[in-house]
Order: C-alpha cells, then structure tokens, then sequence
C-alpha cells in the first residue's frame, strides 16, 4: 500500500503544481493560487511525514505503469487544464481509499477532494472567459460548414470529421436552408466530434441555437443581432465574431466588442452569390488597421490562398475547398503549410 500511496501523492503534487502555474501566470488569480499552494503544501506534509518509509516502498525500476504511455495531444491549457484536475482528483480518491490505517489522512484527502470539485468549476468559467478569446490568437484555419452538396447526413459528417482530424482550428456550422430543428440535431452531432478533436465550435447567425447547443461561440453577420444583446444572451465566455465587408464595419465591431471579424468575400464566391467581392485591399486595409483577430474568407482556395498571405492575412476560413475536397483531412494539412 505504501507504493500506491506514494505514487498518488506525487501524482497529486505534480497536477496542483500544473493548475497552480495556471491560476498564477493565464489567470492572475492570487486567491486561487494560494488555495491550490496551500492545498500542495497539505500533501507535501504527508509526504514529509512518512518521508522514509515512502521512499523504501518506491521501486520505479519495476513499475509496469510507466511502459504505458498517454495518447492524448495536450496542446493548449484548457486541455493541461482538464486532464490535470481530473489527475488531482483521482490521486485524491486513491489516498483517502488506501489510508485506512490512517483516518485522519483520509479525511483529509476526501475533503481535498470535494475542494477540488468547486475549484475545477470556478477555474473552468475563468478559463472559458478568458482564454478561449486569447486562444484565438493562435487558431489559423477556419472551417465554415455546407452540407448542401452531400447525398447523406453520414457523408457530411465523415468529411466534417475529417477535416477535424486534418487540424481545423474553429468550425462554424452554417446551414442556410435547414429548419432550426434540423440544425439542432445536426449541431449536436458536430458539437460531439468538435470535442473529440478539441475544435472550437461556432454556430452562424443563430445566438438561440447557439445558446441551446452550448457552443463556444456564435458568428453574425451584418443585419444580425448585435453583439451587446448576443452577449447578455450567451455569456462573457462566448466566442462573438463578426462578417465585416469594409472598413467602416471592422471599426464598428471592434468597438462594438467583438472577439474576431471575418473580411470579405474576398473573391467571388457561390457560397454568397449576392455579395460582391472585396477583393485583397480590404484584407491589407485590415492587416494594418484592426488589432482583433480577423480571418479572411470567400473563395479561398489552395490556388490563390498564397496571395491572401501575401497581403497579410494570418487566418483564413474555407468553406468549399475544404467541406467538398475528396479528401477533407489532406486539404486541411495542404492550407496548414501554406499558413505555416
């Protein structure tokens, strides 16, 4: 039992480390910081007291545990975040389960244990509020969503999944022509695979299926609801980008308070066939004029998307090019290396 218990306790101290560094330098949470130290320094008690017969039992050498390794991709600290709580909390209930020849310890752990629940909510909403907006600062590839063109709903989402599986950064389901029903039960499904693949999912134009689907955020275009009232309906947390097509309303929504614009269409596109194109000195404009993040879109291709870098555009959205590619995950790959 001394094994189990000094592996859990190291496991323990380790994950509160990684969340405290979290509440010190991503949220500049003092209060929070301290709770998790002083919850490590608890631990490192036990730890101290039994220091001796801990380090006897400890025999890493022969610990089959250690051959097996995670497959999960942690790549940004909402996923550092989840799997390190989750860690916390199970090296918690293992201590208070194999402390049986020590009640007070085992107290102890399970109400370390219980802390750790409202902990995770409180830090899992201020991660939400705030990271969720600086990660956009990282996320190049858009992918923008039309069913129109497949024969079956298991078609769509096969290509849906491959794109994500490709490296999409955000997904924007957008259907024009479904029913709100229908786009309910089909954002449901995208939400699920949008998780798997730790995506970012958006939903166009609608801020009440938005907020039914609990997703991460909703995009509006120009005659849509306005950011203040998506954002009393949604939440601090949400994700509110914008469909801008000239200066005057990339200034509008940055002050507005937006989180990100989309400019264009920046080539004719059948995707707006009303809209005119914007051409590439609406994207230079920007580049050089709105801090917010901003992600060109309209008939960006593989052919001509080197010429949207070009003029200092970072992040794109595609719809066709990649939702329509015979093979959705490759394409994404090929616009990745082209974003760098």
């Amino acid at each position: 039992m001394k094994r189990i218990i000094d592996a859990n306790l190291n496991r323990g101290n380790e994950a509160l480390r990684v969340i405290e560094e979290i509440t010190r330098f991503i949220l500049n949470d003092k209060n929070l910081s301290e709770e998790l130290k002083i919850m490590r320094h608890q631990l490192s008690m036990v730890q101290e007291a039994d220091y001796s017969e801990l380090l006897a039992a400890r025999d890493t050498e022969n610990d089959v545990g250690i051959c097996i390794k995670n497959p999960d991709k942690r790549c940004d600290i909402e996923t550092i975040f989840k799997a390190n709580i989750k860690r916390l909390q199970q090296a918690l209930r293992v201590l208070a389960e194999y402390s049986v020849n020590n009640p007070e310890h085992a107290a102890a752990f399970e109400n370390m244990r219980y802390k750790t629940y409202t902990l995770e909510k409180i830090m899992w909403d201020k991660l939400k509020e705030q990271y969720n907006k600086y990660m956009l600062e990282n996320k190049k590839l858009y992918l923008v969503t039309n069913s129109d063109k497949f024969e079956t709903e298991t078609d769509f989402l096969n290509a849906v999944a491959s794109a994500l599986k490709g490296g999409v950064d955000i997904l924007q389901l957008r259907e024009k022509t479904m029913s709100a029903n229908k786009i309910i039960e089909l954002g449901k499904k995208i939400k699920l695979l949008c998780a798997e693949y730790n995506t970012t999912f958006i939903v166009n134009d609608r801020v009440d299926i938005a907020y039914i689907l609990e997703a991460d955020g909703v995009h509006l275009g120009q005659d849509d609801m306005d950011v203040a009232s998506a954002r009393k309906i949604l939440g601090n947390n949400a994700i509110i980008g914008i469909s801008t097509h000239a200066p005057e309303q990339a200034k509008k929504a940055v002050d507005d308070g937006a989180d990100y614009i989309g400019v264009g269409p920046v080539f004719t596109t059948p995707t707006k066939p009303t809209t005119k194109s914007v051409g590439l000195e609406y994207v230079n404009w920007v580049s050089k004029n709105i801090q917010i993040p901003y992600f060109a879109i309209g008939g960006i291709n593989l052919e001509n998307v080197d010429e949207v870098i070009k003029n200092g555009a970072k992040r794109i959205a595609v719809v066709r090019a990649i939702i329509n590619a015979e093979n959705p995950e490759h394409a994404v790959k090929e616009f990745l290396k082209h974003l760098g």
